[in-house]
């Protein structure tokens, strides 16, 4: 059986396709402006890049901010189920999820099965995002590729108090002013983004072992900060920026 999952997130479109259980190819571009066209343009790209007709697909679930414009998907399931099936498919043994998308971040807890028990959300403000993450780049003049690997440098990480994206800019702008280290300041960017989601965490209640998904998993420094603050290690999969995508393909199995 083959199958397709697409996910339209706010930065970027997935999509992964399925065959007899696998995950055959996968796929990444860039949203835009239309929601609909990314839909599209993904999954031609995902169908080259996998070698298979469109017609020989048998089912397509979307998912993501945009699922509703993947007017050829055959179901849509939310952002929070797709995350837990794509996990779950990746590593079984996987208890929480931390997802950081382009413009929300959420942690979901599963139970043994995939299936979600509790989550949490902020989708109310762009700080400890992809977002987020691109303004304080853009401010420190630094390529978002070597964000990451650029904060791990770092003997004394910058203090950055504020949470607000505009207002952790003006810090930024303050530290780079009194001479503060690039990566010491690039650093304290990624413990306060690690401080927000261990605050939003500590209302769900994080159960091991723990796995982080979503494009900013990339990023190793924010990787190693969320370590940090929360004392164990977390599982960060090739998959995971597609992860959303394998979920809904995952699902897709089961029409």
């Amino acid at each position: 059986m083959i199958t397709a999952g697409i996910d339209i997130g706010s930065i970027t479109a997935k999509a992964a396709i399925f065959e007899d259980g696998k995950i055959k190819a996968t796929k990444v571009i860039f949203t835009g402006y239309n929601a609909e066209a990314a839909g599209v343009k993904v999954y031609e790209d995902v169908l080259q890049e996998a070698g298979i007709d469109k017609n020989a697909v048998e089912k397509i679930v979307s998912t993501g901010y945009g699922r509703a414009s993947v007017k050829f998907a055959d179901k849509a399931y939310t952002e929070i189920m797709c995350h837990a099936t794509g996990a779950h498919f990746l590593s079984p043994h996987i208890r929480s999820i931390i997802d950081i998308g382009g413009q929300d971040s959420k942690a979901i807890l599963l139970d043994d099965k995939g299936k979600v028990k509790n989550f949490v959300m902020n989708d109310k403000c762009a700080a400890g995002t992809g977002r987020f993450l691109e303004v304080m780049a853009r401010a420190m003049e630094v390529n978002l590729d070597e964000f990451g690997t650029m904060s791990i440098k770092s003997k004394k990480p910058s203090r950055i108090s504020s949470l607000c994206t505009v207002f952790a800019e003006s810090e930024v702008i303050s530290l780079i002013a009194r001479g503060e280290g690039r990566e010491d300041i690039i650093a304290g960017i990624h413990e306060s983004i690690a401080s927000r989601i261990v605050s939003m965490i500590g209302r769900l209640g994080l159960q091991g072992p723990v796995m982080i998904t979503g494009g900013v998993a990339r990023n190793a420094g924010v990787v190693h900060a969320l370590e940090k603050k929360l004392g164990m290690k977390i599982e960060v999969s090739p998959y995971a920026q597609v992860n959303g995508a394998i979920g809904a393909a995952v699902l897709a199995t089961a029409l």
